[in-house]
C-alpha cells in the first residue's frame, strides 16, 4: 500500500517557514517509520513549485497504516504535519503488473 500526502507551503512565507516544514515533516516521517508495517518512505519537494512538498510511505498492507496513525507517537509527533497535507485521497493501492486490485463490488452479502 503506497500513501502520497502532499502539502503546500505558501512561498511567502519564505525560506525560514519551508526549512521549518521540511524538519517537521521529517519528525512526521520518522514518527512513521517507527511502526510496524511501515515498508520504506520518503520525502520531496517539487522542482517547478518550490512550495509543494510530498511524503510518500508504503506500508505492507491498510491496516498496518491505519494502526499507525493510532499510535501515541504518531498522534504527537506526525499527525500535526499530516493534518495540513491537501485534502485529497492519499492511500492507494500497488497496482503492479499481476496483482489483484480491489473492485468496488459490494462486500455483503444480498
Amino acid at each position: 500500500m503506497i500513501v502520497v500526502n502532499r502539502f503546500r507551503v505558501p512561498a511567502g512565507d519564505g525560506s525560514q517557514a519551508a526549512a521549518s516544514f521540511r524538519a517537521d515533516l521529517q519528525r512526521a516521517h520518522e514518527a512513521l517509520a517507527a511502526r510496524p508495517g511501515y515498508l520504506a518512505g520518503h520525502l520531496g519537494r517539487n522542482v517547478d513549485d518550490p512550495a509543494l512538498w510530498v511524503l510518500v510511505t508504503t506500508w505492507e498492507h491498510v491496516g498496518a497504516y491505519r494502526r499507525a496513525l493510532s499510535a501515541y507517537d504518531v498522534k504527537l509527533h506526525a499527525v500535526p504535519t499530516l493534518s495540513r497535507a491537501l485534502d485529497e485521497p492519499s492511500a492507494y493501492e500497488a497496482a503492479e503488473p499481476g496483482t489483484d486490485l480491489n473492485t468496488r463490488d459490494a462486500r455483503s452479502i444480498p
